[in-house]
């Protein structure tokens, strides 16, 4: 499978997993944000987190639509997984029968099952950060080569 292809895969699974959790979100507000006040983690900014969360989701999607800023939506998709990750083990620390404040589908997983999906999109980040770089390394090269011959003809 090319590179370019294999980015777009993970770019299209991102943008359908933050958008769709964000969507969820805002439908059901008010639940979610009844969720989050009940988190032993999150009650002291729940109004913060309920309030903001969509929204960067929003705008991760946006970045790692718009190719410009494809790298950095891949960085934020692995900061705010590997903060959700982080979020979910701590609860584990808790309490797994804690209420999941993801939306949607995703409410049906399990709090270990959340883990490693979580990690499944932590390593799916990773493998387009290098991927994206490698690509934009070659689109770097195949330019200086391209300004090189058009200098030689002057």
């Amino acid at each position: 499978m090319k590179r370019t292809t294999i980015i777009e895969v993970i770019i299209f699974l991102f943008s359908i997993l933050f958008t769709y959790t964000g969507v969820s979100k805002l439908m059901d507000y008010s639940a979610f944000l009844e969720t989050v006040a009940d988190s032993p983690l999150l009650a002291p900014i729940a109004k913060l987190v309920a309030w903001g969360l969509p929204p960067v989701e929003f705008v991760i999607t946006g970045m790692l639509i718009i190719p410009k800023w494809r790298l950095k939506g891949l960085y934020a998709s692995l900061l705010i997984m590997i903060i959700f990750t982080g979020y979910v083990i701590g609860l584990l620390i808790f309490d797994e029968k804690l209420p999941c404040s993801c939306g949607g589908i995703l409410q049906q997983l399990s709090w270990p099952q959340h883990v490693v999906f979580n990690i499944i999109f932590i390593l799916l980040s990773i493998w387009g950060i290098v991927l994206q770089k490698r690509l934009k390394k070659q689109h770097q090269k195949t330019w200086a080569n391209q300004y090189q011959i058009t200098n030689l003809e002057y």
